[in-house]
């Protein structure tokens, strides 16, 4: 038994479940004082239609590559590689459309293609050889940043862009909803059905708690555990394409930045309705604290710096409600 948990066994019965409703509720009561907080203090600016519609669109990029990576931190793997991943991917698609002259959907299934190849070449060095997945993907992204640098020659591909592609992220396809806030829906709706109501999510969940008794009950543990990587992986991909639709070019680094993003969205949403457990409702949760307090501080004309002490403070207090969630369910 932990010193956490025996501490927590220490504690009254009436204490213990104040401190797992907490737990459980601490960052959706954040995610609501913050945003009655930055209404009350800029009436005019935050709480409108279109600014709650910008912050959505704005994070929906983050959702998608936290979705993936959530499934990835269920089956008990962490997968380093999703930002500079989407970065390649990015540069990748642009230099196909652009310098191959291939059509739009085929360029954008190619790079899906090779979304799930580097995550299953992730799963593999993870499962079969045994490598620390936290090495094994920092490693793998390390490659992935040398190869986008290669490809691109460290110059971003701006030129003839097709307007097709732009209106993928810039369009408004359905009754004027940003089109990358129905591809999160999408896509967030199909990870949460495959893991909350499927046999395969029955599945994931399972390896995720406990691989040893999963392995026992016949289950594959390194299939599923490599099917969540190539779900990052693909995750990562289609970031990678919409981000580089919205900015109208491919660089090197543009997504590096999401792989920090990621990670608080995918801790902290596992501090969100369960005892210390990552699932996809959480996931989205998080990715709206973070998104809504960049809008926030991004009104009040808060450095840049601040963005990033924003971010990391995040990051800590997630793993550490995440942590407390957890002592709580065993004790």
């Amino acid at each position: 038994m932990s010193d956490a948990t025996f501490a927590s066994r220490r504690l009254s019965p009436r204490t213990r479940l104040a401190l797992g409703v907490f737990a459980r509720y601490a960052t959706i009561i954040g995610l609501i004082g913050m945003i009655a907080a930055f209404s009350a203090l800029s009436p005019r600016a935050f709480p409108t239609l279109i600014n709650f519609t910008n912050v959505l669109n704005q994070a929906s990029l983050a959702v998608i590559i936290s979705g993936g990576l959530t499934l990835a931190v269920i089956v008990g793997e962490l997968d380093l590689s999703v930002g500079f991943a989407a970065s390649l991917h990015g540069v990748l698609v642009m230099g196909l459309i652009v310098s191959n002259q291939l059509p739009v959907p085929i360029a954008i299934l190619i790079v899906l293609l090779l979304g799930a190849l580097i995550g299953y070449v992730n799963g593999l060095i993870v499962t079969r050889l045994k490598v620390n997945s936290v090495i094994a993907t920092l490693g793998v992204g390390t490659i992935l940043t040398g190869l986008a640098f290669a490809y691109a020659s460290g110059v971003p591909i701006v030129a003839g862009v097709p307007e097709a592609f732009l209106q993928i992220s810039l369009g408004r396809w359905f009754f004027g909803i940003p089109n990358n806030i129905l591809i999160m829906a999408v896509v967030l709706g199909a990870l949460w059905v495959l893991v909350e109501r499927t046999s395969i999510g029955q599945e994931i969940q399972a390896v995720g708690g406990n691989p040893a008794a999963a392995r026992l009950a016949g289950i594959d543990v390194a299939r599923i555990k490599t099917l969540g990587f190539v779900i990052s992986g693909v995750c990562a991909a289609l970031t990678g394409v919409l981000l580089s639709s919205r900015l109208g070019s491919g660089t090197t680094n543009a997504a590096d930045s999401y792989l920090m993003t990621a990670f608080a969205a995918v801790f902290l949403g596992s501090a969100t309705l369960r005892d210390g457990e990552f699932h996809i409702v959480g996931t989205l949760i998080g990715a709206l604290i973070i998104a809504f307090g960049f809008n926030g501080l991004n009104i009040f004309g808060a450095p840049t710096f601040s963005q990033y002490i924003f971010q990391g403070a995040i990051l800590i207090v997630a793993v550490g409600l995440s942590s407390l969630g957890r002592i709580i369910a065993e004790s």
